[in-house]
């Protein structure tokens, strides 16, 4: 059948190996194809011609992979792979339901490709998808886009800043943005503090790149900073003492809960702040390891309280 194919349709298959098979050959491009060596390599003549980014590898084991170039190029999904993508979008963004929103119309595009065999079950799941309530948090993609690319350039920002009594200007060098439980935060230094900060993406009204440029720091773990820097800056203080290393600590407490600090035989110092003494008690619990709570007042007092309830569930006095 490959014989009876039209030449468009071979230079459409072309580029769907390349993509699957990023390395692939002119040789091994020529046998899917059903042609030459010499006729694959006028397919990706084609491609180019049509000002797709078909790049040569060079080398013994070089071959063809579709780099970048500013425009997308056309993309081919398996039927499973389709589906795959239209449900994660679904179920991570709910306003793809919308036609009119940015998501939502990248979405029916691709439902308006797609088999109808799969495009009927996808139509159809998208219909009975309940609209968002009117305070859902919502974070624009136009600028997400725009934040992780003064990240990558290097580039200062002036942003706008919205609190809870006023827009704040900033300005601001962007390390990263990162996403951490289905919200959106820009990492960052703060000229205007002079400290790091961590930006909720939502609560950023305005993004202007200015010209300065900056350089992040070395070995920036992004992820780990931002928990980091979550678990300090509440209202009681956190200071406990675990009998067991930081390494097995850290199978217990997440970097969110607080910073973990290697003490004297083998032990880990937990320092942190909190919000909320009997939340914390709680998450404490769940290490299966002897501690010790050092401070603060309010802490104790939470971890008193809890373990008076532990030991009454248990059936005991708790005297």
């Amino acid at each position: 059948m490959a014989h009876d194919l039209s030449p468009t349709a071979r230079a459409l298959l072309a580029l769907e190996a390349i993509q699957n098979t990023p390395g692939i050959t002119a040789q091994r491009l020529g046998d899917r194809l059903g042609v030459t060596e010499r006729a694959a390599r006028r397919y990706v003549a084609i491609l180019r011609e049509a000002d797709l980014p078909i790049e040569s590898v060079t080398g013994p084991y070089g071959g063809y992979q579709v780099g970048r170039g500013l425009r997308l190029p056309p993309l081919t999904f398996t039927a499973a792979e389709a589906m795959g993508l239209v449900m994660a979008v679904l179920e991570g963004h709910r306003n793809a339901a919308d036609p009119a929103d940015l998501v939502g119309g990248a979405l029916g595009k691709i439902i308006r490709v797609l088999p109808e065999r799969v495009a009927g079950p996808v139509r159809a799941v998208r219909a009975v998808t309940v609209p968002p309530p009117d305070d859902e948090i919502r974070v624009s993609p136009e600028l997400t886009t725009a934040l992780i690319g003064s990240c990558a350039a290097g580039r200062r920002l002036r942003l706008v800043y919205r609190t809870a009594k006023a827009d704040r200007p900033m300005e601001v060098d962007p390390w990263a943005v990162v996403l951490r439980h289905s919200r959106w935060y820009l990492l960052g230094w703060s000229h205007t503090a002079g400290a790091q900060r961590v930006l909720r993406v939502d609560r950023i009204a305005a993004a202007e790149l200015l010209p300065e440029e900056f350089t992040p720091p070395a070995g920036l773990d992004a992820l780990r900073a931002l928990e980091e820097h979550l678990s300090q800056g509440w209202r009681y203080p956190v200071e406990v003492l675990v009998e067991a290393t930081v390494r097995q600590t850290s199978y217990w407490v997440p970097r969110s809960m607080g910073l973990l600090e290697p003490a004297d035989g083998d032990r880990t110092l937990i320092r942190a702040t909190t919000d909320n003494a009997d939340w914390y008690a709680g998450r404490l619990a769940a290490i299966e390891a002897s501690f010790r709570v050092l401070g603060g007042a309010e802490l104790r007092r939470a971890t008193t309280a809890l373990g008076r309830r532990l030991v009454r569930a248990a059936g005991q006095s708790g005297e």
